[in-house]
């Protein structure tokens, strides 16, 4: 069995009790974290191990959990960039219809490379476009994240509401119920894995009120329940969407939602913005999750989803990049910094603390997703999903919190990213994928796609 320790690091645990070590180790063993404490490692630890890690100068956090994203859309970022959701979608929803299997095998890789670099360990993915002669899309995504090493939540999308019913989509990017619900069970027989330690697991997600039916809905629902897997769809995300479920369904998103029995501790949404205090009330009660997603919701002028509030009303909220194609950088950091600065500058500077902030990014994420038993905090017994980051660089070098220089500073160096003991970054490497290989596989996909 093979141990590493990492020794002498500020230790962030992220635990209940907001346990942190300034200077402090942890010992892993069979990708599970057996060992954690103030001070240096024990000297039996450290002849035992396989891989000693000195981190003197660096912070040790639970590596980060992105619980929204869509990683096809790596290869059409920069489209429509000044349009708001509907319009930026009318755009792009032609050109994702010309996906296939190799295009999307390489954006999701470039996607996922990116999130790893930035400190991620588990994602979720919600892919809703099937283009009928496109191959196995969601297939080539599982094996992207299989290549990449990141635990890996692949939720089946779908739209069935083409425009010609009064949806947003044109009808060549929508398919028929009946295949949706063929292919979304096909999707959790060959692919979820409900054990603790699962590397990829699959969930359900109807894409959004102006893209789907009701049935669609309501049977996508049974059928995730019937089988143990989650739900998760857009939700509440701009005022145009407002308009439009008042328009047809002659009520707000959240009430529309509920009505098809999408509320509980089995779903979350996306976004979340649009939201009245009464529905925040509601969302906490029934323990259903929501991903914020501060850069995309800013990059689409949608807004600021009221987090704290989401908070207070006991909701579980995690981060989310969103897809590449509204959020440009795909840095999942990125989110923790916006979600902190967001929150502040929309209620003050003790709206969103830093260390609430990385709860979010961390143990916050892997409650949305079901996965806080086993992941998330830095406590015996989880799995070894970390992340150590370089704070002894002239842009941290002497920072009075090393949490808000990670929170509030720029993105520091990137020392070490470990998915169950496995190195999936090294010295700000991403060690499983040939970054220039993958560079030049995805300026080939881009233009294709948008030739």
């Amino acid at each position: 069995m093979t141990v590493t320790v990492v020794d002498r690091a500020h230790v962030v645990t992220v635990d209940a009790a907001g346990t942190e070590h300034e200077v402090g180790h942890v010992v892993v063993e069979g990708g599970r974290i057996a060992a954690v404490g103030p001070g240096s490692a024990p000297a039996a630890a450290r002849e035992a191990a396989g891989r000693y890690v000195d981190a003197g100068g660096c912070l040790l956090t639970p590596g980060l959990v992105n619980t929204h994203h869509h990683l096809y859309q790596w290869a059409t970022r920069g489209w429509a960039v000044d349009d708001p959701l509907f319009g930026w979608l009318t755009t792009l929803y032609p050109v994702w219809a010309r996906l296939d299997e190799d295009l999307v095998s390489v954006a999701a890789t470039a996607a996922l490379v990116r999130l790893a670099a930035t400190g991620c360990t588990m994602t979720a993915d919600h892919h809703y476009v099937f283009p009928r002669d496109g191959g196995d899309v969601l297939g080539a995504t599982i094996d992207a994240a299989r290549r990449v090493g990141l635990r890996f939540h692949a939720n089946r999308g779908s739209m069935d509401l083409g425009r010609s019913s009064g949806g947003l989509p044109p009808d060549t990017v929508v398919e028929d119920l009946d295949r949706i619900l063929a292919a979304s069970h096909d999707a959790i027989d060959r692919w979820h894995d409900p054990a603790p330690d699962a590397m990829t697991r699959v969930g359900l997600a109807p894409c959004s009120p102006f893209s789907v039916t009701g049935d669609l809905m309501r049977e996508s629902a049974g059928l995730a329940r019937a089988d143990g897997v989650l739900l998760h769809t857009h939700l509440a995300e701009t005022a145009d969407e407002d308009a439009f479920c008042a328009e047809r369904y002659g009520c707000r998103p959240l009430e529309y939602a509920e009505s098809l029995g999408w509320a509980g501790p089995d779903v979350w949404y996306a976004h979340g913005v649009h939201l009245t205090d009464d529905e925040v009330t509601r969302i906490g009660r029934d323990g259903t999750g929501v991903a914020h997603c501060p850069t995309s919701n800013a990059r689409l002028g949608a807004g600021i989803a009221p987090v704290p509030a989401l908070l207070g009303a006991d909701a579980r909220v995690g981060l989310g990049v969103d897809g590449a194609a509204s959020n440009e950088s795909g840095d999942l950091w990125e989110e923790l910094h916006h979600a902190a600065l967001f929150a502040r500058a929309r209620g003050g500077p003790r709206a969103l603390t830093v260390r609430a902030a990385l709860r979010l990014a961390t143990v916050g994420g892997a409650e949305v997703l079901g996965r806080a038993a086993d992941t998330g905090s830095i406590e015996v017994g989880k799995l070894a999903d970390l992340a150590l980051w370089r704070l002894d660089g002239l842009p941290h070098a002497g920072v009075a919190d090393p949490v808000a220089g990670l929170v509030l500073g720029s993105r520091p160096p990137l020392e070490l990213l470990t998915v169950g003991g496995e190195v999936v970054v090294d010295g700000g490497v991403v060690t499983t994928v040939d970054e220039a290989a993958l560079a030049r596989a995805a300026e080939r996909v881009h233009r294709t796609l948008t030739s």
